[in-house]
């Protein structure tokens, strides 16, 4: 009897499924066993019940925003700093009288194991079952994935819809995929990245079936749509329709746009002798990351096409430009959804090094949500 691959969605959702308890669980235990550990929910949530590991950082932002609105005080650390989308549902939820740190944790897991099933859908579009497969435990297991599995952060949703947008290009639904991508903008300030991707995957997609260009192909300009929204809001309220940019400027988060800023200055100050083991962790490991991640976009040209070549460099260049110091690099990077797929492919006649690589990306993934759930900034 030939060997039977088994169903790449299936495997890499239990997968899921089970790095969420394992990770709940750990952030748990963090949570407990570091009581003083910064969470804007405790004074929601008396003690430290099972979720409370999970909310911290970004968290008090987006329960904020979601309960109290948008406000912007220009030189200082303000709220516009963060898109709408994942507030907006939570403030929907909280219509049904939810708690919204209740809301935002389950609004990750479940758009977290969302993503896994739909990002294996989307790779047996460009792959067979095998290597489906193996590119969605790569992602299950990769060391920030715990940013779906119950993180307050607006990253499961955004990632959900965007890979949402390429399976159905890929499946010739132009019209649902921009408006899918539409609302992904409105989650992420990365437009451009989303909106060159989609064209350039899409204009590949008809050349790969002998199809000629149209004026419809030129539809996934409008996925910019819910980033526009956004700006437009912000010139209405505020005066000023880019606060989000401007605010980054802010003593705390001090990633003024401009050229100290793009030659990762602060990234190089950072290194001292006085520097703790974690800081220098964390400075080399959302580094690596990102070189990783570039890395691997040439290889991604030669085995899944240019158009999601343009999509990685462009969704890793990005934030990579304007980050200071790579900080948040590793939860950016689970956007860069196919460059998972090309590394199942690169280690697909090299099963010991992909065995390795998943045990070592899972083992430092339930350190690192162990540290999130103690309130250490990881990412």
């Amino acid at each position: 009897m030939p060997y039977m691959v088994r169903s790449a969605p299936r495997v890499v959702l239990t997968a899921g499924l089970a790095a969420l308890v394992v990770c709940t669980a750990l952030v748990t235990v963090s949570a407990i066993a570091f009581p003083l550990g910064y969470s804007p929910a405790r004074l929601t949530w008396p003690g430290a019940p099972v979720l409370l590991g999970w909310t911290h950082f970004d968290a008090g932002w987006y329960a904020h925003i979601a309960t109290a609105g948008y406000s912007y005080t220009p030189g200082q650390q303000s709220p516009v700093a963060f898109f709408p989308l994942y507030p907006l549902v939570l403030r929907g939820l909280g219509l049904l009288s939810m708690d919204t740190f209740l809301a935002g944790v389950l609004v990750t897991m479940l758009c977290g194991l969302g993503a896994l099933y739909v990002f294996t859908l989307w790779a047996r579009t460009r792959a067979d079952e095998e290597a489906a497969r193996n590119a969605g435990l790569l992602l299950a297991f990769y060391p920030f994935a715990f940013f779906l599995y119950g993180a307050m952060y607006s990253d499961a949703l955004f990632l959900l819809l965007i890979i949402g947008a390429f399976l159905l290009l890929e499946r010739g639904q132009l019209g649902w995929a921009v408006l899918l991508a539409a609302v992904a903008t409105a989650a992420r300030p990365v437009a451009p990245a989303l909106v060159v991707g989609l064209l350039a995957r899409r204009l590949e997609w008809k050349h790969e079936r002998g199809l000629k260009w149209s004026l419809m192909d030129l539809l996934p300009v409008f996925a910019a749509a819910g980033f526009v929204l956004y700006v437009l809001y912000q010139w209405k309220a505020f005066g000023e329709p880019f606060a989000f940019v401007k605010v980054q400027s802010a003593p705390g988060w001090d990633q003024k746009p401009g050229w100290r800023t793009w030659a990762k200055l602060r990234w190089f100050q950072g290194f001292s002798r006085e520097m703790s083991l974690s800081d220098g962790f964390r400075l080399m490991g959302h580094a690596a990351v990102t070189v990783g991640a570039l890395a691997l976009v040439w290889p991604t040209v030669k085995r899944l096409g240019w158009g999601y070549g343009v999509y990685t460099l462009a969704i890793v260049g990005l934030p990579a430009l304007s980050s200071k110091d790579f900080m948040g690099m590793g939860r950016y990077l689970l956007a860069a959804f196919p460059l998972f797929l090309t590394l199942a492919l690169l280690l697909r006649e090299r099963p010991r090094l992909r065995w390795g690589v998943l045990a070592t990306s899972a083992c430092v993934m339930l350190a690192l949500t162990a540290a999130f759930g103690a309130a250490e900034y990881v990412s």
